[in-house]
């Protein structure tokens, strides 16, 4: 009898060990995480201004997260390459992916055949900077400021090239509108990967002008070899004080920079996404980090929440989409 009776309490606690496990694998799962390093795709090449973002915050975030983070550059198709590689990774927690304006608001519009839907391919983490761009041209083109760039363009229509970082981003965007509030009109350069190709085409004077995030930017222009003409930021970046803002230029309109967020493939648990916006905001509001980002021209953000995050991505769809549709831009 006092047999029978053991076995059916090894039998109940096995059940319920059993049971338990079933119950409770995210849970499980989270507290283990992380237990290994930790991989973050840029689909972008090095040098431009989310690789630099992201070079920025690997080291202080892996120490928050206890694992080192490694970056993958992953360029290609303004961005959509290396977004479906991350799109289509585990939804573990084990991949992140720092998305930005172009990759996760104006490509799904810009391109008709795009295999991810951000909206519903990523959960948003948080956002993380906002960088302004700058409207810059080649140091030896003969214009100093933004209404002498309008007027040399009118008077040489279709003889210049203007660069971006890539069809679908918004450097190519707030190009495209310039031209079309302007009445001006060049021919588009794109290149491949992030802005630094581009900034460094611009440079060597394979293009005359574009807009191009600051970050990429700003070391050019303090030392001669871009002219500066104008900032998109509100109010004039500390970093390039005699450079004034578009808006002061007359076009408040094209006032805004390339937001950045943070993103893990849909379907990874509720617990690591928590454990990683906790980690995200606490890196990004270490002075140091803070330092560093804001003397590259970039602005700190971080969302409420990840809801906030994905409010906040719908959004931008939708502003953007509505521009791509106003401009009637194609990729190239």
């Amino acid at each position: 009898m006092m047999s029978k009776i053991n076995k059916l309490w090894s039998f109940v606690f096995v059940l319920s060990s059993v049971l338990t496990l079933i119950g409770l694998p995210e849970n499980a799962q989270a507290q283990e995480y992380p237990n290994r390093p930790i991989k973050m795709i840029i689909p972008f090449s090095p040098g431009g201004a989310s690789d630099l973002v992201g070079r920025i915050l690997q080291t202080k975030l892996g120490e928050v997260l206890g694992q080192p983070i490694i970056i993958e550059n992953k360029p290609g198709a303004s961005g959509n390459i290396g977004m479906e590689m991350a799109a289509k990774s585990a939804p573990d927690g084990y991949t992140l992916f720092l998305g930005n304006i172009g990759t996760m608001a104006i490509n799904p519009a810009l391109y008709p055949n795009i295999k991810v839907n951000p909206l519903k391919d990523f959960i948003p983490i948080t956002e993380v900077v906002d960088v302004p761009s700058a409207l810059v041209t080649n140091a030896s083109f003969p214009v100093n400021t933004v209404a002498e760039l309008i007027t040399y363009l009118k008077a040489n229509p279709g003889k210049f090239n203007y660069a971006s970082p890539g069809s679908g981003s918004a450097n190519r965007l707030q190009t495209e509108r310039f031209m079309g509030l302007t009445g001006t009109k060049l021919a588009h350069i794109p290149y491949k990967g992030g802005a630094g190709p581009a900034t460094v085409g611009m440079i060597g004077g394979e293009t005359q002008m574009m807009f191009v995030t600051l970050s990429s930017a700003q070391e050019f222009i303090k030392s001669g070899r871009l002219k500066g003409l104008a900032v998109t930021s509100p109010n004039r970046m500390p970093e390039l004080p005699n450079v004034p803002t578009i808006s002061e230029a007359g076009f408040k309109d094209l006032t805004g920079g390339s937001w950045q967020i943070l993103a893990v493939p849909a379907g990874t648990p509720r617990d690591i996404v928590n454990k990683l916006y906790t980690a995200t905001v606490a890196t990004m509001m270490m002075p140091e980090i803070r330092d560093k980002l804001e003397r590259q021209g970039a602005i700190v953000l971080t969302s409420k929440s990840p809801e906030a995050a994905r409010e906040f991505l719908n959004n931008e769809t939708q502003r953007w989409g509505k521009v791509v549709k106003d401009t009637g831009a194609t990729p190239d």
